[in-house]
């Protein structure tokens, strides 16, 4: 959320400090991969394509080294090489040019995240508490100005100074070390500007203090630090929830897999190892890590995260079984078809890195303005200072103004643009019940024209429901003691709606057919429609039968019922502008009753992840920006591909991860979502506009001296007020309806 982020010539937050590996010797994390080791590092300090461009370079350089990617927004750097190439040489390369690194997913990864993120707050509240003091010193000598004895303001002063020396020491440093590292590489960046209005502005300060001078500018230097120490935060922040997709997903792919040897022996290895043609057993419970051919076996299959269909498949030997699904009832044996690395959930990695690459290169509305504010200020202050010294002014003088001409320039209205207006817009999101989580989220929302739901979870419920109308009395209790030994979801409804209970004696799952057993002595069964000894109706949604003896077979119906505000947030949508349609993975006939019911012409069913990106793209090829919305690991490529992103609160963790916004109680935040990234951008470029205006004024009066240093930091301050009011502004917008 910071608008101070990657500035195209250095980044704002700069190289950690020189360290060693974050963690010790990564050796234990390279996973073998045919004749290559591999090592995913989380790389902490890059935040611009100069970052990227040293670290993968520093790495590529090293022996046997045949491949070094560096993702910028989830931190991953992913190292491929031959050789006898110890791991520890790569993240002692990558120390050595000032980036802390672990390996991707461990404790010391998150620890080093979360430690600039408190540092950066501990420094934050130290410049506020600062700022409020010396503010409070201030006000005595401008309320005394003209009473006050000389001795007295220069002692109000000396305390000041006081106070704010080693809050800038402290809280500076962000500012400081990154102004430092770029002008080590002979670059420039935001900071080097805001370093030098810290330092003079102190330094004048400090000079006036001493030889008894009527005004002093501490307040100024510690109220800039302390606004931009917040924006800075926000960053930070952002930064450290960036990548947690990607390393959620390698936890869930990076599993143990029992695996058959020639000889019939049964081995635990890592997922890494499998290669294609090795035989695997999937016990119950587990998940399929990689592909594989079932070749012997038979049992109901989960794929629910796979495919988005809530119902199991039931699977049997000459089926493909796609990593990411769970084996429920019977152990399968089967051929791997793939290597890890080829897997669907590999697949979906890469979409997620694809992803954030894409979203890494959007340049925000701030980054813009950055890239053409900072050579500016530099070139005015020292041609301020040249031109007043050179025409005979004296040094301190033109110190003076070049100081004001800083201080009134200085990009502290700038800085607050954009992420002020964010704040405001994440609170009344987070009011409305949508979270935000990326930090130009709100401007790719407000451009998006299209958008596209999945069916399960999203749309409707993700739950089956019994339709208990018009059954005979007790049935439901009777079908009810079978159900309860099972897992199918099917099973679980009907156990939900009948209650507590007993099980029936004697019960027995049979795969892909259903169950059997005896309810108060009676032999009962409970399943497909073949199992039960009945005619299949015209029942769109899910069916169970159950028959009790000789009777005749009655059937359950089930239904995944819609989100309550389903139709009145698509009829919003459609009001703001939004194009709509549906792309799921679930059956035909199922996606295209919800279609229906919701009036969406437009909708695909059975799609694969890769279908589903393959729509996202084509539609962007037809010059669509598409906002997506989904839940489930089918759906995380899209999520992270898509122009912007949504999931709900209950998604799984990596589809919220790869999302740009999380949402509760409803799809009624959705509307909300987009109305106020849209009046966030206009409000963002207003204060982009004053801010240039701000400075075309300013500007010409503090170089012509007419404004002392004092003055100066008032206009600044008075600047950053308005830009702070005209963002207040989003919560009065946001209320109004669609």
């Amino acid at each position: 959320m910071n608008t101070l982020a990657a500035d195209p010539v250095g980044c704002p937050g700069g190289p950690a400090p020189p360290s060693h590996t974050d963690a010790g010797d990564p050796a234990p994390f390279v996973r073998r991969v045919g004749k290559e080791n591999r090592l995913s590092l989380s790389v902490r300090g890059a935040k611009c394509g100069a970052c990227l461009s040293r670290i993968e370079s520093a790495v590529a350089a090293l022996p046997g080294v045949t491949s070094a990617r560096l993702n910028l927004s989830s931190g991953r750097l992913d190292v491929s090489w031959s050789g006898e190439l110890p791991a520890v040489r790569i993240s002692d390369a990558v120390a050595s040019i000032g980036y802390g690194a672990a390996p991707l997913g461990t404790n010391a990864s998150d620890t080093a995240h979360k430690k600039e993120e408190q540092s950066l707050l501990l420094a934050m509240g130290v410049a506020g508490f600062a700022t409020a003091n010396i503010m409070l010193l201030s006000v005595s000598v401008w309320g005394g100005h003209g009473e006050m004895g000389e001795a007295t303001r220069q002692g109000l002063h000396a305390v000041s100074g006081i106070i704010a020396l080693p809050t800038l020491l402290f809280s500076g440093r962000p500012f400081f070390s990154s102004a430092w590292s770029v002008l080590q590489r002979r670059q420039t960046n935001m900071d080097v500007p805001i370093s030098l209005a810290l330092v003079l502005a102190f330094s004048v300060s400090v000079t006036e203090t001493i030889r008894g001078g009527e005004h002093a500018y501490f307040d100024a230097a510690c109220m800039l630090l302390f606004f931009l120490l917040i924006g800075r935060f926000l960053d930070a922040r952002v930064r450290r929830r960036a990548y947690s997709a990607a390393r959620d997903l390698a936890a869930l792919a990076s599993r143990t897999v029992t695996r058959i040897s020639e000889g019939g022996t049964y081995a635990s290895v890592r997922s890494e190892e499998i290669l294609p043609g090795d035989r695997i057993l999937l016990a119950p419970g587990e998940r399929a890590v990689v592909n594989m051919l079932i070749e012997t076996g038979a049992s109901e299959v989960d794929e629910s995260l796979v495919t988005g269909e809530s119902l199991p498949r039931f699977s049997e030997p000459g089926m493909h079984l796609m990593a990411g699904s769970i084996n429920l009832s019977q152990p399968l044996t089967g051929k791997a078809t793939a290597a890890s690395s080829d897997s669907l959930l590999s697949d979906i990695s890469r979409m997620l890195e694809a992803g954030e690459q894409k979203r890494s290169a959007y340049r925000r509305i701030a980054d813009r303005a950055v890239s053409l504010y900072v050579p500016v200020v530099h070139s005015t202050a020292l041609l301020t200072f040249l031109g007043w010294w050179l025409s005979g002014l004296g040094l301190r003088e033109s110190i003076l103004i070049a100081v004001s001409t800083l201080i009134i320039t200085c990009p502290c209205a700038l800085a607050l643009a954009a992420p002020v207006v964010q704040v405001v817009a994440a609170g009344r999101l987070f009011r409305g019940g949508a979270y935000l989580k990326s930090g130009d989220a709100l401007e790719r929302i407000a451009a998006c024209d299209h958008i596209i739901f999945d069916k399960t979870g999203t749309l409707t419920l993700g739950t089956p429901r019994l339709l208990a109308e018009n059954l005979p009395a007790g049935l439901i209790d009777h079908a009810a003691q079978l159900a309860r030994a099972s897992r199918h979801p099917l099973s679980r409804a009907l156990t939900i709606a009948a209650g507590p209970g007993p099980i029936a004696a004697k019960v027995q799952e049979h795969p892909g057919l259903g169950l059997e057993g005896n309810v108060n002595g009676t032999g009962c069964r409970l399943g497909s429609a073949q199992w039960a000894g009945a005619n299949a109706t015209g029942h769109k949604g899910a069916t169970l039968f159950f028959a009790r003896g000789n009777d005749v077979p009655v059937e359950l119906r089930f239904e995944d019922d819609l989100q309550s505000d389903a139709a009145s947030t698509i009829a919003r949508l459609r009001k703001l502008g939004l194009g709509v349609e549906i792309v799921s993975g679930d059956r035909a006939e199922a996606v295209a009753e919800v279609a229906r019911s919701l009036g969406v012409p437009q909708w695909t069913a059975a799609a694969s992840p890769q279908e589903k990106v393959q729509r996202l793209e084509q539609l962007q090829t037809e010059g669509r920006q598409v906002l997506m919305v989904g839940d489930g690991l089918n759906d995380a490529g899209a999520l992270a591909l898509a122009h912007a992103s949504a999931a709900p609160g209950g998604a799984l963790d990596i589809s919220q991860s790869a999302s740009d916004a999380v949402y509760s109680g409803g799809l009624a935040a959705l509307p909300l979502l987009v109305r106020t990234a849209r009046k966030a951008r206009l409000v963002m470029l207003q204060n982009f506009a004053f801010a240039a205006a701000y400075n075309l004024v300013a500007v010409p009066i503090a170089v012509l001296g007419h404004a002392t240093p004092l003055v100066a930091a008032i206009a600044m301050s008075g600047s950053s007020i308005i830009v702070c009011l005209n963002a207040l502004r989003l919560n009065i917008a946001a209320e109004k309806p669609a």
